[in-house]
């Protein structure tokens, strides 16, 4: 472990005291836990975020096809024997 030290509004230091007394536990045990709850509830998109990435996505579904079903199957025929090749050069 390593100790470390930090500032902390009064508020906040009520809420760490409480917090810790009601659960049993030390209090560095309380912010370890808190970090890392943060932590990974930091990696998830706000639901702002969420919703423009949404709005992006539905602008581009709405957009017209650049290429044919025909174009497109072919290209997929195409990626699928080149995958059954191989991908390095001079590969037949």
């Amino acid at each position: 472990m390593v100790k470390v030290t930090f500032t902390l509004d009064e508020t906040t230091v009520a809420r760490l005291n409480e917090t810790a007394r009601r659960l049993a536990k030390p209090k560095s045990e309380v912010v370890r836990e808190a970090i890392e709850a943060y932590h990974t509830q930091s990696d998830r998109l706000s639901e702002a975020e969420r919703q423009r990435m949404l709005r992006i996505l539905g602008d581009y579904m709405r957009q017209p096809p650049t290429k044919t079903s025909t174009e497109v199957d072919r290209e997929l025929c195409e990626l699928r024997k080149s995958r059954r090749r191989g991908w390095r050069p001079g590969a037949r």
